[in-house]
């Protein structure tokens, strides 16, 4: 997990992001959390033994993965960064939802605040 935030952090400036996960003690230890202080990075965490906290994000990274990324078989990392930022765009502005009266969150979200 260390070599992951250390191969994000020499890609980009990364100061002022969130990063979410959940209570796992490698997440909670004291070299996580200084790691994730020392280059400005905020740790968010879903309260102890409640998975209803992650359930939306693991909704969504499975429709992205099945709608896009296994479809898609990206070969580079620009493909990849391609085909994430057009299934962020589809997902909000395009893909109607049952639950959002079949809407897209744009959308229902416009909706609520008319």
């Amino acid at each position: 997990m260390l070599k992951t935030i250390e191969k994000w952090t020499k890609k980009k400036d990364v100061a002022g992001a969130v990063l979410h996960s959940d209570q796992g003690f490698q997440y909670t230890s004291n070299l996580y959390s200084n790691r994730l202080k020392d280059d400005g990075i905020k740790g968010s965490h879903s309260r102890k033994g409640n998975c209803l906290d992650n359930a939306c994000i693991e909704s969504f990274f499975s429709h992205l993965k099945t709608e896009k990324l296994y479809i898609s078989k990206c070969k580079t990392e620009e493909e990849l960064e391609q085909a994430l930022e057009d299934y962020i765009y589809h997902y909000n502005y395009k893909r109607r939802q049952k639950k959002l009266k079949k809407r897209a969150p744009i959308e229902y979200r416009h909706a609520l605040t008319a």
